[in-house]
């Protein structure tokens, strides 16, 4: 691939834990997932994302990491790691990691240690530890997880944490902290990786002491750019190795800041990703994208789904087909053929769009969302810090079904650590392999013609009437998706290449996308 490997790649993204179990233990791990890099290639995935591979207590799955530098047991060892990267590479697969900056784990040595050193330490000054109001806390911050965002100590202090009481904030004014976290960067890029997802990435830069000045108290501070300007040149001291940045900001003109020559290399898409099934919503969407991207010459990149949001089967079939967390709860009605059609026509559209495309494990197979997991086994924090009225994000985090006709699904020999539909049978990877009208189908040809005919680039917009997103890339390729009512045309003397859907003498049938050439 080009130096530039990253501006039309195709992610796949691996949640390690739920992806392949080599062992038996219930629990994806590094030897099941390299047995499976072969999957990968054959899908025409270019680069791996994997979530935190680190030694954790599991808190809030993996995002509270306790050693940056090694792997977690469950996982594997470190030279598995190494192992991992290796083969990755043998089939021309690049691998990017997650460093989660914003804030640790409460079992890591450094927060051992500010507990036990006591106030005014400077092994607390690495957190944000601070005196209450009497019996309250230094200010009313709230967690995104819900609930206070500050826990007390035995001493009497407080610490922040923005998300669970288990996951400290660091404290980016600190030089230890800077300069360990460029440590871990090199420690990793010595190791072959090719990539770097930084995990909630606007969030570094705080002052719980300020009074409110106007601006959000903890996001996009204008402090956290020269954090990451340290670490593009450390992602440059080597070859080819580039910052991918979890940026959540409504704002382009804000998000475009942490795009420029000196800082990211790309940015998660989550405007795309949260545009609602509409024609007027998705056009829009793209055209701030590339409105956003295109003058600083970074890569957009087009995301459906991970390991945070509703999975699009399940998210396209509800009435409204936006993405928010609150709106997955218990019960709420879909239309998982309709959401299977729509799925089917964004993953093309998602395809076909100048940048890179990321696929989240299960999105190839058509997985719905798992709604009905049993109370009890609910893991995320999201589900106890609301009160149980949060479901959080397990539904999209089942293990994956890779064979056979009832769980484990060749996924483990042993029981899996969420339990998988008994109606997944039909969507296992062996079940889709013979099948061309399957779903794994779908992704294997739209990422082949991909690679030979789409990727970076630009577009020209094709005006086909109301309802119909059309463009046409440099190479030729025409994308025509009908989110209309109505069947409609498609362009005269083009041969089709693929389509989402079948294709009647009427036209392209509504939810339906096609390729042409």
């Amino acid at each position: 691939m080009p130096k530039t490997w990253w501006r039309g790649a195709a992610i796949y993204q691996v949640y390690l834990r739920s992806f392949a179990d080599g062992n038996g233990d219930g629990f994806g791990d590094l030897a099941g997932a390299r047995a499976r890099l072969p999957y990968l290639a054959e899908l025409g995935a270019n680069a791996v994302w994997l979530n935190p591979w680190y030694p954790s207590p599991m808190a809030d799955g993996g995002y509270d990491v306790a050693d940056y530098r090694d792997i977690e047991p469950v996982f594997g060892t470190l030279a598995e790691a190494e192992k991992f990267i290796e083969e990755a590479h043998g089939l021309d697969i690049r691998v990017i990691i997650d460093v989660v900056p914003n804030h640790g784990s409460d079992q890591m040595a450094w927060f051992v240690e500010a507990l036990a050193a006591g106030p005014g330490s400077p092994a607390r000054e690495r957190f944000w530890f601070r005196p209450g109001r009497g019996e309250k806390p230094p200010n009313d911050w709230q967690s995104i997880f819900g609930g206070p965002a500050w826990t007390q100590v035995p001493d009497g202090e407080w610490y922040l944490h923005l998300f669970a009481p288990e996951q400290p904030d660091f404290n980016w004014n600190n030089a230890d902290v800077i300069e360990d976290f460029h440590d871990v960067l090199r420690f990793w890029f010595d190791r072959g990786v090719d990539g770097i997802r930084i995990d909630s990435a606007a969030l570094l830069i705080k002052d719980p002491d300020a009074e409110p000045d106007g601006q959000d108290p903890y996001t996009d501070r204008d402090g956290v750019h020269e954090i990451y300007r340290d670490w593009r040149r450390v992602a440059d001291e080597y070859d080819e190795r580039i910052l991918i940045g979890e940026v959540w900001l409504p704002d382009q003109e804000r998000f475009a800041r942490y795009l420029r020559a000196d800082e990211m290399h790309t940015a998660f898409n989550f405007d795309f990703l949260g545009s609602p099934w509409s024609p007027a919503e998705l056009r829009a969407s793209i055209e701030r994208t590339l409105a956003t991207h295109v003058p600083l010459g970074a890569p957009a990149t087009w995301v459906l789904s991970n390991h945070d949001v509703a999975r699009p089967v399940t998210r396209y079939g509800r009435a409204d087909t936006s993405w928010s967390n609150d709106d997955r709860r218990d019960g709420t009605a879909t239309d998982l053929e309709l959401g299977r059609r729509r799925a089917r026509a964004a993953a093309l559209l998602a395809m076909a769009l100048p940048g890179s495309v990321y696929v989240y494990q299960g999105e190839e197979l058509g997985l719905p969302e798992v709604d009905d997991i049993p109370d009890e086994l609910r893991q995320d924090p999201m589900w106890n810090r609301s009160g149980h009225t949060v479901p959080g994000r397990d539904g999209c985090r089942v293990p994956l079904p890779w064979s056979g006709s009832a769980p484990p699904y060749g996924f483990s020999t042993g029981e899996p650590w969420l339990p998988q539909p008994a109606a997944w049978k039909e969507l296992t990877t062996e079940a889709q392999e013979t099948d061309p009208g399957s779903m794994l189908a779908l992704y294997r040809a739209g990422l082949r013609i991909r690679a030979e005919c789409l990727g970076d680039g630009s577009l020209t917009w094709l005006d086909l009437g109301d309802g119909v997103l059309a463009f046409t890339r440099e190479s030729g390729l025409t994308c025509v998706v009908n989110l209309g009512p109505a069947p409609v045309a498609l362009p005269p003397d083009r041969e089709v290449l693929l389509t989402s859907g079948p294709v009647d003498v009427d036209g392209l049938p509504a939810d339906t996308a096609a390729w042409l050439r």
